[in-house]
């Protein structure tokens, strides 16, 4: 196998949900190979390195091997390399740490223990 297309890749590991919405992010240039933007039809090979954003985070993945349909969730490491520093998945936790002080409709008013631990996070 000489190389696979760029969208069929990301959607088969994983990267994102479905093919369609994998080829909608290529063409938004929010995925690049190689530090270059990419149209969906680009094919990749074994070495390339991936940076693709999904949802506020972006993730980095080295190719190990390439692969023609969709993989289950714990064979995907067989194929990628996680590239993605350890700090761009704790500023992923603290937004969501952050974010957490916004209540859904029809939760009522914090507790005073929600007030403290909202207190805490934001150091006041």
């Amino acid at each position: 196998m000489d190389g696979v297309r760029i969208d069929k890749f990301l959607w088969s590991v994983r990267i994102y949900k479905t093919r369609s919405l994998a080829t909608q992010m290529v063409k938004a240039g929010k995925v690049k190979v190689n530090e270059q933007e990419v149209k969906p039809s680009r094919e990749v090979r074994v070495g390339d390195i991936i940076s693709a954003q999904q949802g506020p985070l972006h993730r980095t993945i080295s190719i190990k091997q390439l692969l023609q349909n969709r993989v289950g969730a714990k064979l995907v490491d067989g194929f990628i390399d996680d590239l993605t520093p350890a700090e761009e998945y704790e500023r992923i936790e603290m937004l969501q740490k952050y974010n957490s002080e916004q209540r859904r409709r029809g939760e009522g008013r914090p507790t005073k223990k929600d007030r403290r631990e909202i207190d805490r996070l934001k150091n006041v």
